[in-house]
């Protein structure tokens, strides 16, 4: 009986957690079947927060392109890095973070053991061929008692995950379609980044080699 009600659930087969380290944790495929939709929406938030690469502190341009969805929007400039309300580019709030990036978000972060998270900011990073992250840590959101889970789509990346110090080692964990790492706790301001990316075919219903990535955050006002 069992058996049966299994037989054709492809995506109990695609998902499976993998430890990082305390409190840090992959779930592989967990967004597979929603990837498609959280596709669409990404297209939608583009429409009216255009991808850009945002400058950084030391007047280096980004190699991948941003955009932003909440209450909060990541952004960058030779002054510094920041969280806004509105879009610098056209002073507009940041489009709402849809339902279903809600659901996903705290779904990934429930199962990790992170039970109490709501996002109220999501940084969306679109990677081509050739881009990068280099290692840093997300602490620009004060409270640190809140998870980071971040959404990869579409191609495969190598994902940089280290300790509290940039000098210690970092794991190389292989991210593709539909996984979700979800770090808190002891692991909140652990280093990381991602490796260029390589070039490949995309899964469908991608039309370009990309790799978008969501990363969702509790940002507390300033």
């Amino acid at each position: 009986m069992i058996d049966d009600l299994f037989a054709n659930d492809d995506s109990i087969l695609r998902q499976w957690q993998e430890p990082l380290a305390k409190d840090a944790v992959v779930l592989r495929g967990f967004a597979y079947d929603e990837a498609q939709a959280l596709l669409q929406h990404i297209t939608a938030i583009a429409e009216a927060a255009p991808f850009r690469h945002f400058v950084i502190p030391n007047g280096h341009t980004m190699s991948i392109a941003m955009t932003n969805c909440g209450t909060f929007g990541w952004t960058s400039n030779e002054q510094g890095y920041r969280y806004t309300e509105t879009d610098p580019m056209s002073g507009q709030a940041w489009p709402q973070i849809p339902t279903i990036f809600l659901q996903i978000a705290q779904q990934a972060a429930h199962r990790a053991g992170f039970s109490h998270f709501i996002p109220n900011a999501c940084l969306i990073n679109r990677y081509h061929p050739g881009a990068r992250l280099s290692l840093h840590q997300d602490k620009d959101e004060m409270d640190f008692s809140h998870p980071i889970v971040s959404v990869s789509l579409g191609l495969p990346a190598t994902f940089l995950f280290g300790g509290l110090q940039r000098e210690q080692p970092c794991q190389r964990v292989t991210l593709t379609h539909g996984d979700i790492v979800v770090w808190g706790g002891d692991s909140r301001l652990c280093y990381h980044g991602v490796l260029p990316l390589k070039d490949g075919i995309a899964p469908s219903p991608l039309q370009d080699n990309v790799r978008y990535n969501l990363t969702f955050r509790h940002v507390s006002r300033h």
